[in-house]
């Protein structure tokens, strides 16, 4: 059983303890004796059940039981023993008397651990991992909230079935509701207090503090060169934001976000070596615009990313970026201003920086970048099917670029290819594969490289036979009957090419840092919201990660939650080491966004040599949006520009 098929049986278990328990107070109060006994028996086995599907989880990481071992389990473990005591026997005396009463500590019982079974179940859906002091006192303090109120309830003659109590047992049960009530007030109110508490702001991963009393270089100094490497050029271009409709060759017209009033936006080349400098203009977006480089290892200066290396170009605007072409390879660009509205709406292009040496040059070479509008998918500027030629024999790269904010699945049909390189980076030795599913994570590429046979070859995209691209060596558009790709497997990279010596120690990193991704309640740019949280926190709330030049930086990622995070550090490429504990055993692959699926923990490594302050998200953007980014911060290095109010 898989992780999240662990995940979701406890969810299971935990809703059907809560039923049950609550089930058999509320037949006992209707004095329905033997329904509340076969209910309070299978509440007593679903608890137990509970104990062993938390076992479970935490055999695969204490991130995924935390809460459940330290709070949920013993908050049901205290009021079940207590319900099996004081409810249990009375139940079973009142199987053979239909109709006699429960007492009202039997009921009281009985939905205390209804409330506790509960409680559990909110902890680990509004605060999960970890758990806090704050979190558990809110916890206690509602249970115990609970059982004063039904306590209350149970002890009103209705409820009893039988006459008032006499004048000072009423005023002793009083007495003990007024003082209980204080107690739960003053523990729940004190939990909400601690909610309040300055975090701190920053974790150095086992690593030394920011060294006291050096010179601080700030992040508008971290600027590229002014000129190309030895036989390049300088490649300009200038980019102007703007909103308005765009129509695509199909005649289909788009409310657009745009550069250019093109979508994508003008597709940026060089060779490598070359300067690329691009002038950035605001012709009328309210919000502010950006350019990030998606994956390219820039200055920290022309990173793009508002709040941290810059402030937002605003209307009528510019901004120049201007840097080195030195990683060969597919990437792209796109907004990082109100990104998960800019990039859907369309501010976003490609880059491509080739070889200068010209004989590894393809004979067709296409740049697929594919993205959605309004629920429909669109490949470059195509909605429908493209048609491209190619001799038999032909050398063919396709550069799949996923501008999306969710995966897409890729199936290359009537030939053999190698995945040459993945985020730009090429693999060692990627051998050929056929019929095999590839899985593109949001702002991922992969580059895929095949000798074209003498017959057609197509791309499908998400399993759709009437899209995609494809390559014939006749120009003929009718094509072949396509297969149903649903059945091929998914190409597994970490297992895929040749194994090849990483620049250092994996096992002996400098810095170590977790970070856990879950669903909850946390504060994003100081308000309230149900967010998409790091480590139980919301940007800009989540602590920086402090490391130093030369350092060698480790990450373990954990997804807690049910929704696949793809994960994105700025200005660097990291190496994946494992996944659920399976390390790589064939090509080293090298990314600078992977695919954290449901119960998934990915442990990555890199070695600091690029300075500055780095965003470190989910490259979902609406989830980056709601909270799940933080920062990575170079010792030495600071930034005049404020994270407040979310500019991601």
């Amino acid at each position: 059983m898989t992780t999240v098929q662990l995940i979701l049986l406890d969810h299971v278990v935990a809703l059907l303890g809560v039923a049950s328990w609550i089930a058999s107070g509320v037949t006992a109060a209707l004095r329905r004796s033997r329904l509340a006994l076969g209910l309070f028996g299978g509440a007593v086995l679903v608890t137990l059940a509970r104990v062993a599907t938390v076992a479970a989880l935490s055999t695969r990481g204490w991130w995924f039981a935390q809460e459940k071992v330290l709070l949920g389990l013993p908050m049901l473990g205290v009021a079940g023993l207590a319900a099996v005591l004081l409810a249990g026997p009375r139940l079973l005396a009142a199987r053979r008397t239909p109709g006699e009463a429960l007492p009202a500590s039997g009921l009281v019982a009985l939905f205390t651990a209804g409330f506790a079974a509960l409680a559990g179940l909110a902890v680990t859906f509004l605060a999960g991992y970890p758990l806090t002091w704050s979190t558990a006192l809110v916890a206690v303090a509602a249970v115990y909230a609970g059982a004063l109120l039904a306590g209350r309830v149970a002890a009103t003659p209705a409820a009893a079935g039988a006459e008032a109590s006499p004048a000072p047992a009423l005023s002793r049960r009083r007495f003990l509701g007024v003082a209980g009530g204080v107690v739960a007030v003053g523990a729940g109110g004190t939990g909400v207090g601690l909610l309040f508490r300055a975090p701190a702001s920053v974790v150095t991963g086992g690593g030394p503090a920011a060294a006291g009393g050096g010179a601080t270089v700030s992040v508008t100094d971290l600027r590229g060169p002014g000129t190309p490497a030895a036989g390049g050029t300088t490649v300009r271009h200038t980019l102007t934001a703007g909103t308005g409709t765009v129509t695509l060759p199909s005649g289909r017209e788009i409310d657009a976000w745009a550069f250019d009033k093109r979508l994508p936006g003008p597709a940026i080349t060089a060779a490598e070596g070359d300067l690329i400098e691009v002038t950035l203009r605001n012709h009328g977006i309210d919000d502010g615009v950006t350019l990030h480089w998606h994956g390219y290892d820039v200055p920290c200066g022309e990173d793009g990313a508002p709040g941290a290396t810059q402030s937002a170009v605003t209307a009528r605007g510019e901004f120049v970026y201007r840097f080195r072409a030195d990683q060969v390879g597919t990437y792209w660009y796109h907004t990082h201003q109100t990104s998960h509205i800019g990039v859907r709406r369309g501010l976003y292009g490609t880059l491509v920086v080739r070889p200068r040496d010209a004989g590894r040059a393809e004979e067709l070479d296409l740049t697929l970048p594919v993205h959605t509008f309004d629920g429909t998918v669109v490949i470059g500027d195509q909605e429908a099917r493209t048609v491209h030629t190619a001799r038999p024999g032909a050398s063919v790269r396709l550069r799949l670029v996923n501008t999306d904010s969710v995966p897409h699945r890729f199936a290359l049909a009537g030939a053999a290819f190698r995945v040459a390189a993945v985020d730009g980076r090429d693999l060692n030795q990627p051998g050929e594969v056929r019929e095999v599913e590839l899985r593109l994570p949001a702002g991922g590429r992969y580059d895929l490289v095949l000798s074209m046979p003498d017959t057609p070859v197509a791309l499908l995209l998400d399993g759709d036979r009437d899209g995609g691209v494809l390559l014939t060596p006749t120009g003929d558009a009718a094509g072949p009957a396509l297969p149903d790709t649903a059945g091929w497997p998914e190409l597994d990279l970490l297992r895929y090419g040749e194994p090849a010596a990483v620049p250092f120690d994996v096992d002996r990193a400098d810095r170590h840092f977790t970070i856990v991704l879950d669903r909850g309640l946390a504060m994003v740019d100081g308000r309230p919201a149900f967010a998409q949280t790091v480590d139980g926190r919301g940007y800009p709330s989540v602590p920086d990660q402090l490391v130093a030049e030369g350092d060698v930086v480790r990450y373990t990622v954990v997804n807690r939650s049910l929704e696949t995070h793809p994960w994105h550090l700025h200005g660097h490429s990291v190496l994946i080491v494992s996944r659920d504990g399976t390390r790589f055993t064939g090509s080293p692959v090298w990314v600078d966004t992977f695919d954290v699926r449901p119960g998934e923990i990915w442990e990555v490594a890199f070695r600091a040599g690029n300075p500055g302050v780095w965003m470190n998200h989910c490259h979902n953007l609406p989830h980056q949006e709601q909270g799940m980014m933080l920062r990575l911060v170079y010792d030495g290095v600071s930034t005049p520009f404020s994270h407040a109010g979310h500019a991601g």
